[in-house]
């Protein structure tokens, strides 16, 4: 088990057993840092983002807003798939527009015309989904847009948690078969990409118990503002 994915692993999961995302989001530029190639770096995150999610969905799945989940299969998830496929020859920097973006709605709750230009963009909710799969599939950061989306719309934490797992869950989903599809070689053995599902469902038990359940709603939605505000500045600066 190899330390730089083991410690990658451990971080990514913490973070996505809060707040639905983490693993792809941070994981994949992480290990793109480390060496590791894009397809390489997928293989090794989508089983255990796909298990944290999984788990988040199984404990909270009556929370999931289906309206908005329906929309996401119907205008995100094609998208996804169709640029995963391009994702080789794609050179496409967005970190700066995404991580703006990201900031701002960070931010919404301290300026109101900030929550007011939100408010609008919203209403144009198909063609932001269209968009968010675009991008999640060229680069994997569409995740970071999902939150951005889910946090406008004010939910409780189980709700805003759930709803993000199932969304980012069925993009994983889609994300493995479509390498598999490829026919993507894979470094990692069966057996190794297991002992890292394993290990990161361990992670998201213990951040269940100790980190997530001590948080109530007010807490949380501040502390999901800053999520948003950190990846947005890291992504600005990445």
């Amino acid at each position: 088990m190899p330390a730089d994915i083991l410690l990658t692993v451990i971080a990514t999961t913490i973070i996505q057993s809060v707040f639905g995302v983490g693993v792809l989001l941070f994981g994949t530029p992480i290990l793109l840092l480390l060496g590791y190639d894009f397809i390489n770096a997928l293989s090794i995150l989508l089983p255990i983002s796909i298990a944290i999610n999984s788990l988040q969905i199984l404990k909270h799945y009556q929370g999931i807003d289906v309206g908005f989940y329906k929309n996401v299969l119907l205008y995100t998830l094609p998208f996804v798939v169709l640029f995963l496929f391009f994702v080789s020859i794609a050179k496409i920097n967005i970190n700066m527009l995404v991580g703006g973006f990201l900031v701002l709605v960070a931010l919404k709750s301290y300026f109101p015309i900030m929550e007011k230009a939100l408010q609008r963009m919203m209403k144009y909710e198909r063609i932001y989904l269209a968009v968010m799969g675009i991008i999640h599939g060229l680069t994997n950061l569409g995740g970071s847009l999902l939150t951005a989306v889910v946090h406008a719309k004010s939910y409780e934490k189980d709700t805003t948690r759930v709803t993000v797992a199932i969304c980012y869950a069925t993009f994983a989903v889609f994300q493995l078969i479509t390498l598999f599809l490829l026919g993507s070689s894979f470094e990692l053995t069966f057996a190794g990409h297991m002992s890292f599902v394993l290990l990161g469902v361990i992670v998201f038990l213990l951040t269940e118990e100790i980190v997530y359940s001590a948080i109530d709603n007010q807490k949380y939605s501040q502390v999901f503002a800053v999520f948003l505000l950190c990846s947005g500045v890291l992504l600005m600066i990445k």
